[in-house]
């Protein structure tokens, strides 16, 4: 009997093999049958042996010939059952070890060294625990690289396989939107024809184990035990997106369209009774009812031309764009200042965190508290210690974050109508809600509200250089362009104005 890595290798099982045929042609036995055992000695229960001492105890043989006493048995439960065929008449025979087992100095002797490989095998398993434990203190996984990272070796953190790693984030990102299910995620993923690390397709376990899975935001967590540890690898994907997955999994937030994808579901309610509009095909056409006040349909360009009658207004002169540009570099010296106070108070924060984890480690190694509530608690600290270590990576980052917002957005403002009658379907929602906060319906009256900042940009732009420009029907041919609507461009304290209200937008 062997281990699986001896079995593998087949030097160990052989050189048992030959030894136990030697031994039984010295003493004229016959072997009838063979029985490899890969798993260790180490584990009761092991298939093999079971299925041997089952034929024993049936008198299929009259005995049986194993290599050395350690490997028949390193845990007593399964040396105790050799015990049993011994006093039920079996004859159990060591072919490295040379001992009368029926006599009393014997199987004294037997018992001694069973016990001292059950030692062994004890003292073996908790000093591979200490290491074990050690590598995971030091925020280093020390099994097999989860689907995303390549191993390093021993002692090394894991690091992110550039392909795996662009298929865990995409997983992460798609699943987080709300608009796929496991299944159709799986078949997406099939279709782009990602592979696991076994080269095989992704199974729906599979997913779910890597959607469930903290070490992608840096955490280490064994699920034998429900131990975490703060992980030392590189992060692929943020703690806000995990919770939103999370939150998805465990039916916390609504999945996303069902199976009619209409571009405005549940975005516009019935001003009569506050319900959503349903949206329903007709002869192969988009339109839009309230089910409840059983009204008239409306058709989804209607709903399509208020949108971009809406959007029209918020977009600046290339001229504006320039300027707002320039105060950009000005207003990163004082956010830069606020940043390092900012930066200083999470500083704090993560020491007094560290602090409280290391209190309760203490009360724990003193039996002071339940090991689940520790558990439960050293979870909780270290999901706080990781977003205390993303505000400061956001911190320290301030610079760049601030001028590519701001740039965004004078981006967003510049092209908005382009954008959004060339972006899809899922672009188009996006843009709806990042704008608007009452979608509203009345008879065939489509109405869309600006929330802020987005309202007050609007009025600011537009009330302040001339009367209201909807006098005419909103037909799609009728939309003004900026210049129709502004003839007057902004000033430079005008200019300082829109940058605040442009630098609130999320």
């Amino acid at each position: 009997m062997s281990t699986i890595r001896q079995g593998t290798q087949g030097v160990s099982l052989q050189e048992q093999k030959a030894a136990i045929e030697q031994y039984a042609r010295n003493n004229d036995l016959q072997i009838i049958e063979w029985f490899e055992e890969r798993e260790t000695a180490a584990k009761s229960g092991r298939p093999i042996f079971s299925r041997m001492m089952k034929n024993l105890h049936q008198k299929k043989a009259s005995g049986v010939i194993i290599h050395k006493i350690d490997r028949s048995a390193r845990n007593l439960k399964d040396w105790a059952a050799l015990g049993e065929l011994l006093d039920a008449g079996v004859d159990v025979r060591f072919a490295h070890d040379s001992m009368d087992l029926h006599a009393r100095g014997g199987r004294l002797s037997a018992d001694i060294q069973a016990v001292i490989a059950a030692d062994y095998i004890r003292n073996l398993r908790e000093e591979t625990k200490k290491g074990f434990y050690g590598r995971l203190k030091q925020g280093i996984y020390p099994l097999p690289a989860p689907i995303g990272y390549l191993d390093q070796g021993a002692g090394k953190p894991k690091i992110p396989e550039p392909a795996k790693a662009f298929m865990v984030r995409e997983i992460f990102r798609l699943y987080a939107t709300g608009n796929y299910s496991l299944d159709q995620l799986v078949s997406y993923l099939e279709c782009k024809g990602y592979k696991n690390n076994g080269s095989g397709k992704i199974t729906r376990n599979g997913l779910a184990t890597i959607l469930h899975n903290p070490f992608y935001i840096g955490l280490i967590r064994i699920r034998r035990t429900g131990e975490t540890f703060a992980g030392i690898h590189e992060p692929l994907i943020s703690k806000k997106t995990f919770d939103t997955v999370q939150d998805i999994l465990k039916g916390k937030r609504k999945m996303g369209p069902g199976r009619h994808d209409f571009l405005y579901r549940r975005m516009f309610i019935c001003k009569t009774c506050n319900r959503s509009y349903i949206g329903e095909k007709q002869k192969g056409l988009s339109y839009y009812r309230c089910h409840h006040c059983k009204g008239s349909c409306v058709r989804e360009e209607v709903f399509k031309d208020e949108v971009r009658w809406t959007l029209q207004p918020l977009q600046l002169f290339p001229e504006e764009i320039e300027q707002i540009s320039l105060v950009v570099d000005s207003m990163k010296i004082t956010r830069k200042s606020e940043a390092e106070k900012k930066k200083e108070e999470y500083l704090l924060l993560k020491e007094k965190t560290k602090s409280r984890l290391d209190r309760l480690t203490d009360a724990y190694v003193d039996d002071t508290i339940e090991k689940d509530v520790y558990l439960e608690r050293k979870e909780s600290l270290l999901n706080e210690s990781k977003k205390i270590d993303e505000e400061l990576e956001a911190i320290d980052s301030i610079d760049d974050s601030l001028g590519k917002k701001i740039t965004e957005q004078l981006e967003l403002l510049k092209s908005l109508y382009l954008s959004y009658n060339m972006g899809s379907d899922d672009k188009k929602r996006d843009m709806v809600k990042k704008i608007s906060s009452n979608c509203s319906v009345f008879g065939k009256n489509v109405e869309l509200e600006l929330k802020s900042p987005f309202k007050e940009l609007s009025n600011y732009l537009v009330n302040s250089y001339g009367s209201p420009y909807r006098t005419t029907n909103r037909s799609l041919e009728q939309l003004p362009d900026t210049q129709t609507i502004r003839k007057k461009k902004l000033n430079k304290r005008e200019i300082r104005r829109v940058y605040k209200i442009i630098s609130t937008i999320d």
